[in-house]
């Protein structure tokens, strides 16, 4: 894809428990990829599965609880989420899309690797129906609750050019970035 980072690129790989890892680098804000919504991915390929992969190895060094693929500058709309307390159950999602919120909220503590030190307690719908194309291609529908719905809300703001912060009131907004730039030294 245009503007697409190659599956070799920024990558730093070990052996881990017999398995080879790769974790990418997540580019630092304000580049302005995490500002650009994401290209759709037409179809589901080796090279799409290798970028899921290198983003579950990335989410776990982290540890986080999804990743999109622009934070390690790859533009394609692709998201991995797995929020299970035994981790390993990670979902591989393609053209992620919200079909259904419901109309309770949860708020929850968030942050980015692309914004290191700081966070914000953002409020979003405790469920979400999402649907995408999974790693055979396959159109599927997810009910997604708690964490693992706010996880997946927040990598679709990702795909679509925006962060956990752009829910803030500018005020709370600008204070968040002066102390990220603050920390950043």
């Amino acid at each position: 894809m245009a503007g697409s980072a190659p599956v070799s690129s920024l990558r730093a790989g070990f052996q881990y428990q017999g398995h080879r890892v790769t974790v990418r680098r997540c580019i630092p804000w304000p580049d302005k990829r995490l500002r650009t919504v994401a290209d759709p991915v037409a179809e589901i390929t080796e090279d799409t599965r290798a970028i899921w992969q290198d983003m579950i190895d990335t989410m776990e060094a982290m540890p986080g609880v999804g990743l999109a693929a622009p934070q390690i500058g790859i533009m394609q709309r692709l998201a991995v989420v797995d929020a299970s307390s035994e981790r390993g159950q990670a979902i591989r999602m393609a053209n992620p899309e919200i079909l259904h919120a419901s109309v309770e909220f949860r708020e929850h503590e968030e942050a980015s690797p692309n914004l290191p030190g700081v966070s914000a307690s953002i409020v979003r719908p405790r469920a979400v129906t999402v649907r995408f194309i999974d790693e055979t291609g396959t159109i599927k529908e997810r009910d997604l609750v708690g964490l693992w719905a706010t996880s997946v809300q927040h990598q679709i703001d990702h795909l679509n050019g925006k962060l956990y912060f752009h829910h803030l009131s500018k005020t709370k907004r600008d204070i968040l970035l002066r102390r990220a730039k603050k920390l950043k030294g």
